[in-house]
């Protein structure tokens, strides 16, 4: 069978040196990206149309008579490369040597990752854009130190780090509203605030932006499990057919979305509502059911002080704690939920979202909200301790 294959392989070099021509209908790789952290490599290949993941991801190890380092490799059907990456792609980073794409077969691309430190991966696939997505985990050495603490399962470890996550930036405005309010502005002034407000508190803050920049969905959770962080909070603001909707609702990730949650996670994943359905294949492969319970209990701190502690003029409308099949939730193993902090649609809220008092006003409760989450983990974590 390997050797089948070999020669496969260097008949379809052959045809490609030749001039070969492609299959018409073949997808294209847009970019590679890739991201290193201290235990974690992700891997990302875009392409302009879907391929089909022909085999399950494999692990080879070394063979050093060949000069085969260890690696995985897996079949992607339906995309075209050529000789675009017959040099490979060069990282060195502790986990990962390097990214090979070969031409396999006419239809055919074979995706290979060389390794240096290996302890297990995962794949998915995601849309709008079309990539794979591979992670690949060890234990990189010396560079990125780590302490017995960080490996603590969550409900077991003190509370320190967020991650806060201003929704869209740079080239994706998200939802645009009366008087030309943007979601992107809104995000990323509340998240300052909050940011603000959280050190002040004592808590370790990161961002996934904190500029108008563009970031993938993929880099945003890259970011909050390379920071080993306890909490991820992922802010937006709301939109609707209707002006006269308004209100504030928490999100969290559970394996069982509600219906009534399908088109705000339709319009923050960047898909249509009939292709959310499809999530759930990938949320069965991931540790949602563990982090369920603990992204919920946040969740629920979080709007009650929102909806309950801004001061009495807002008036604020509670629409709830709903699940939903967020992208940017099921991709990180970290408590996450996803904030509406209102509509910009709707004419009272819209004016609100643009003055800098309500949005530190909002901040402000997220944080009291992270705070009381704090204390009650902490609580928890000394009796199981005990």
């Amino acid at each position: 069978m390997k050797r089948r294959a070999a020669i496969l392989l260097v008949v379809v070099t052959a045809m490609l040196l030749m001039g070969v021509k492609r299959p018409n209908g073949l997808s294209d790789v847009v970019e590679v990206r890739h991201w290193s952290y201290a235990d974690y490599t992700r891997v990302v290949v875009e392409t302009t149309k879907a391929v089909e993941v022909k085999t399950p991801i494999r692990h080879l190890g070394a063979n050093y008579k060949a000069k085969r380092p260890e690696r995985l490799y897996v079949d992607l059907g339906g995309l075209w490369v050529g000789r675009r990456f017959v040099d490979g792609i060069e990282l060195g980073d502790g986990l990962l040597r390097g990214v090979r794409l070969g031409q396999n077969t006419l239809e055919t691309t074979r995706l290979v990752l060389d390794l240096q430190n290996y302890a297990h991966h995962r794949l998915f696939t995601l849309e709008h854009p079309h990539r794979v997505v591979i992670d690949v985990f060890g234990h990189r050495r010396p560079s990125f130190p780590e302490t017995p603490e960080s490996r603590l399962r969550t409900g077991q470890r003190p509370v320190r780090t967020v991650v806060i996550d201003p929704g869209h930036g740079g080239r994706d405005p998200g939802a645009i509203g009366i008087g030309g309010v943007t979601e992107k502005k809104v995000t990323l002034k509340i998240a300052k605030s909050l940011g603000t407000e959280l050190t002040s508190r004592g808590f370790q803050v990161l961002y996934t932006r904190d500029e108008d920049r563009t970031i993938s969905l993929e880099e945003r959770t890259a970011i909050a499990e390379a920071a080993r962080a306890d909490l991820f909070v992922s802010i937006h603001a709301n939109s609707a057919p209707r002006r006269s909707v308004h209100g504030i609702e928490t999100y969290y990730l559970d394996k069982n979305h509600e219906r009534h949650s399908l088109r705000v996670a339709a319009r923050e994943n960047g898909v249509s509502r009939e292709q959310v359905d499809d999530l759930q294949r990938i949320l069965a492969r991931l540790r949602v059911a563990e982090l369920s319970t603990y992204s919920r209990d946040l969740a629920r701190l979080v709007q009650s002080e929102v909806v309950n502690g801004l001061p009495g003029q807002y008036g604020v409308n509670d629409l709830g704690v709903k699940k939903g099949p967020f992208y940017v939730l099921f991709l990180s193993d970290t408590p996450a939920i996803l904030i509406e902090a209102g509509f910009v649609t709707n004419r009272t809220e819209a004016r609100r979202l643009a003055d800098a008092k309500y949005l530190d006003a909002i901040a402000r409760q997220i944080a009291a909200g992270l705070t009381r989450y704090r204390d009650d983990s902490s609580t928890m974590a000394l009796r199981s301790a005990l």
